[in-house]
Formats: C-alpha cells, sequence, structure tokens
C-alpha cells in the first residue's frame, strides 16, 4: 500500500485543515472551547485517520479508518453550515470551506469503493 503522503486525500485534507485554522481564527472568543474546537478537531482528524489507516497493516482496518474520516468530514459539514447560520465568519470563506470538504467526502468515498472493489 501507498504511504499517507502519497495519497492525494490525505494531501487535500492538510490543506483543508489549514483553512480551517485559518477560517476560525477570527470567531468570537467565547467559541473558543466551542465551535472552534470541534471545527478544528473534525478537520485534524480526517487527515489523521487517513495516515493511521494507511499505516495498518490491513486493508479492512485501512477502511475502517476511511470510514472514520468520513465521519470527521461528514461532521465538520454541519460545523459548517452553523457558523455559516450563525454568521461566525464572511460567508465567501465559509462557502469555500464547504466545497472543499464536499471535494474530501468524494475523494474518500472514491477510495473507500476502491479498496473494497480491489478487495474481493
Amino acid at each position: 500500500m501507498k504511504s499517507h503522503r502519497e495519497l492525494d486525500v490525505w494531501n487535500k485534507a492538510i490543506d483543508f485543515s489549514e483553512i480551517i485554522y485559518r477560517l476560525t481564527k477570527d470567531y468570537p472568543r467565547e467559541e473558543s472551547f466551542g465551535l472552534v474546537s470541534q471545527m478544528r478537531r473534525a478537520a485534524v482528524s480526517i487527515a489523521a485517520n487517513v495516515s493511521e489507516g494507511a499505516a495498518r497493516n490491513s486493508r479492512k482496518d485501512f477502511i475502517r479508518f476511511l470510514y472514520i474520516a468520513r465521519g470527521s468530514a461528514s461532521e465538520l459539514d454541519t460545523l459548517l453550515e452553523i457558523s455559516d447560520r450563525t454568521k461566525m465568519t464572511e460567508t465567501d470563506l465559509i462557502i469555500r470551506a464547504k466545497q472543499d470538504n464536499v471535494v474530501i467526502l468524494k475523494m474518500l468515498s472514491a477510495l473507500i469503493g476502491s479498496l473494497s472493489t480491489n478487495n474481493q
């Protein structure tokens, strides 16, 4: 199997984590232990689970960690929606983050599908 650093989805998730950190930098201070913390953890979790899964010795384990990463991306979709509705930051920044998140969700689903197909 490839190293996690060779996976496009891992690289995209790392870039996305940076975006989320920048996006949440100017959120209200009272959100630092709420929405900001949860968004940052979810974003970091995507890349972390891809890398941990890639380091496992089995395709089955890798797929399981990719599902966890996809769950974190789905969680982030909800957190971005809440950020948008509560006007935490500029709408165009949220829209960009939502679009990037959709790309990551699609990449994770495609990789899961590919590994699942190759497993049979």
